[in-house]
């Protein structure tokens, strides 16, 4: 399924989000720059992208990981997941953290997160007195099996 959504380029290196592949899932951002940006492990740095995006109503924009950056590279959100909500209109910007044991180099234009969008739900939060009973019930931290 597609839809359009829109996106304001805010400097003209910026580059439109693009997907990798016709089934991908997120669609990758850009790095902006004014040169190389060294992040040494254990360290973050903010990098811009450059554009701005109009989420349509009831959809959030998630930005991941890029799978390549995180796992060869060990660069990857600060924060695992950023959330852009329906009416933010400010620039998408990722805290990319060094989680590696070597400095990193991002330059301009690379690809540094992937963006998913998708619909979410509004819960109308009720306090109660009691929650319905499962067969897992409250178990949680491995309680359902190692394999």
């Amino acid at each position: 399924m597609t839809a359009p959504v829109s996106v304001k380029l805010l400097d003209p290196r910026a580059k439109l989000p693009a997907y990798g592949s016709s089934d991908a899932a997120g669609a990758d951002l850009y790095a902006l720059t004014d040169g190389p940006v060294t992040i040494a492990p254990g360290e973050t740095a903010l990098i811009h992208t450059g554009i701005a995006v109009a989420i349509p109503q009831g959809y959030v924009g998630l930005v991941y990981a890029r799978s390549g950056m995180a796992c060869k590279r060990g660069l990857a959100p600060a924060n695992k997941v950023g959330v852009i909500d329906a009416d933010y209109r400010g620039e998408i910007m990722t805290f990319l953290h060094n989680h590696g044991s070597v400095p990193q180099v991002v330059e301009n234009g690379d690809r540094i997160a992937q963006l998913v969008i998708t619909p979410y739900l509004t819960a109308q939060f009720q306090g109660v007195d009691e929650l319905d009973n499962t067969l897992r019930g409250a178990g949680g931290f491995g309680s359902t099996g190692t394999k």
